[in-house]
């Protein structure tokens, strides 16, 4: 049986083992098991989560990570991984059994078929599903189209933290995570190895008030990503929200990616008809799970 322990803060040790876990379980399913907030949760002196390691023979055998915070519905979010060494030897029920109970979202990403075994066992049943799309990039992509009287210039690291998040929340008040970004979360994704500021794309008008945002994410030398992707309400409708998407496509581009990925809510047609409309396929897609 395995042992179970939380902790608040996770040592450098304690880190390091459980990102060796993670990469073992993304290396056998070909998707990350834990977003990045995860991920920046697992640093040291971070706040919001509690961790859960589960060792077995004394090796550590699965990892499950919830979000104490909460999203914009109150609802608890946890994620969790087994390694790939220890499945099917009641780890990951152990685990999910373990995690608190009331209000509790569980991410399953890439719709593992382990994940929907467990979540049928539980008395799990999905809630939401977020559709992870791709698109091989070609040399013919079209030119954006501004609307009259916005351009489009790079973030400035110091000056434009806060008016990205104004924006951000009055575009995205309704998401259940993103609408929350703050300042802080800006200035810490700043900090992170793939942070390019001139990647981040701003489109202002004559007085340089944020009209929108894209901002694009580079993994590798081949797979690029639309990171976010956010328009003031003031000034949706009018194309603008397409012109960004096509200028960060052509920047990652320039930077050489072959393929270029995003997650986009299920249930949000528009953003799914403009994406497949600009060649987006399916790639997986995340779901989450609730009692």
């Amino acid at each position: 049986m395995a042992q179970l322990s939380w902790f608040e803060e996770l040592t450098a040790e304690q880190a390091a083992e459980v990102t060796g876990l993670l990469q073992a379980a993304e290396s056998t399913d070909g998707v990350a098991p834990v977003g990045e907030a995860v991920r920046l949760r697992m640093r040291p002196g971070a706040t919001g989560g509690r961790h859960l390691l589960a060792h077995l023979n004394g090796e550590l055998a699965g990892y499950a990570h919830v979000d104490l915070v909460g999203d914009a519905g109150g609802n608890k979010v946890a994620e969790l991984a087994v390694h790939p060494e220890h499945r099917h030897q009641g780890v990951g029920e152990a685990l999910v059994n373990a995690l608190p109970q009331e209000s509790l979202r569980i991410w399953a990403h890439g719709g593992h078929p382990d994940a929907e075994k467990l979540a049928q066992k539980l008395g799990f049943r999905k809630v939401r599903e977020l559709l992870r799309m791709r698109l091989r990039v070609q040399n013919d992509l079209p030119a954006p189209r501004l609307p009259e009287g916005i351009t489009i210039r790079p973030f400035v690291p110091g000056q434009d933290e806060a008016a990205v998040v104004y924006v951000n929340h009055r575009a995205f008040d309704w998401h259940p995570e993103q609408g929350a970004m703050s300042v802080e979360d800006v200035q810490a994704k700043e900090e992170e190895d793939w942070f390019d500021a001139g990647g981040f794309l701003l489109a202002v008008d004559a007085d340089d008030r944020l009209a929108g945002f894209h901002w694009t994410k580079v993994h590798t030398s081949e797979l690029g990503e639309v990171y976010v992707v956010g328009v003031d309400p003031d000034r949706q409708g009018g194309g603008l929200g397409k012109a960004l998407t096509l200028a960060g496509l052509r920047h990652l581009q320039e930077r050489g990616v072959e393929q270029v990925m995003l997650y986009v809510e299920a249930d949000n047609a528009p953003a799914v008809r403009v994406y497949t409309g600009l060649g987006f396929t399916l790639w997986d897609a995340d779901v989450q799970y609730a009692r």
